[in-house]
């Protein structure tokens, strides 16, 4: 060190600025390698948001958040991302919710439906067979060897405008007399007739309806007849009618089976029901064979 010098400067004796001054030109003054014009500073150029003051230091690739109140550098605005600002905060929607189980209450009405129509169903039903039992609880009608008046069969209930018609199969029989179908040529239903007549009590009853006015009809008697003449009793609404019933061999055959014919009387019927009877009495001769019976009216002679 020379006199008149006060050796090197310190860094505090140099002169920030003297580099632009011509004396400190000449001292050698170089401007500062630091940023801002202070010596040994480091100017480090950073992004906005970069620099942290007494927190953890930014990680590449991270982004981080910013401090309260203030934007973060990272931060991109919803619609600057691809698909443009969702339309809701959630990422996901909520499941939609279902409706009543309209099925189920459905099922449930037509069951309630059904019960009750089975229930109205057995009801009837029931009331039905009620009904079957009382009808099917009719006495039947007394036959001749009883006493009281036969009941009119329904069976010998004849269609409007038309007189009624019996055969074997509806005859009310007592005594001896009975249903048989060994003779052919019996008009009745399967061939059968009334057999048996010609015992003393023996009878076929015919009780019938519908006769429209009171006065003469014609009663035709189909039997066979294969020996002597026979006669029997006639007995009309309980009392015997005037003359035998008149059952000769009008055919003179002798083959029971060839020998069907008929007969007539002209009694005097009431207006509604009303009960014949053919019947075997004591003198009487009965040894018929008894097939249909059936009214005309007035007094004719033949069925024509």
């Amino acid at each position: 060190m020379t006199p008149g010098e006060n050796g090197p400067s310190t860094p505090e004796d140099d002169d920030p600025f003297g580099y632009l001054y011509a004396d400190g030109q000449a001292r050698g003054a170089q401007p500062p390698s630091g940023g801002y014009g202070y010596p040994n500073s480091v100017s480090r150029v950073r992004s906005v948001g970069e620099r942290t003051y007494g927190g953890q230091q930014p990680q590449p690739g991270v982004p981080q958040q910013g401090t309260y109140g203030q934007p973060n550098a990272h931060y991109q605005a919803p619609e600057t991302l691809p698909g443009g600002a969702p339309t809701s905060r959630m990422s996901a929607t909520a499941p939609a919710r279902s409706g009543p189980n309209t099925k189920g209450l459905l099922i449930g009405a037509i069951a309630v439906v059904a019960a009750v129509v089975i229930g109205i169903s057995i009801a009837m039903l029931n009331g039905n067979s009620d009904d079957n039992k009382s009808s099917s609880q009719v006495g039947t009608a007394p036959t001749q060897s009883q006493t009281g008046k036969p009941s009119p069969s329904s069976s010998n209930t004849a269609a409007p405008g038309e007189l009624p018609k019996s055969d074997a199969n509806a005859l009310q029989l007592a005594g001896g007399a009975t249903k048989l179908s060994d003779v052919k040529g019996a008009q009745a239903a399967g061939g059968t007739y009334v057999g048996g007549l010609n015992t003393v009590g023996s009878s076929a009853t015919w009780t019938f309806n519908n006769i429209p006015e009171q006065g003469t009809y014609t009663i035709f008697a189909r039997f066979s007849n294969a020996g002597e003449d026979q006669k029997m009793t006639l007995t009309v609404n309980g009392k015997p009618f005037g003359n035998k019933l008149n059952l000769g061999n009008f055919t003179h055959k002798s083959d029971p089976a060839e020998a069907w014919t008929e007969t007539y009387a002209w009694p005097t019927l009431n207006k509604g029901p009303n009960t014949i009877s053919i019947s075997c009495q004591p003198g009487d001769t009965c040894d018929v064979l008894l097939d249909q019976v059936w009214l005309k009216k007035g007094q004719v002679k033949r069925d024509s």
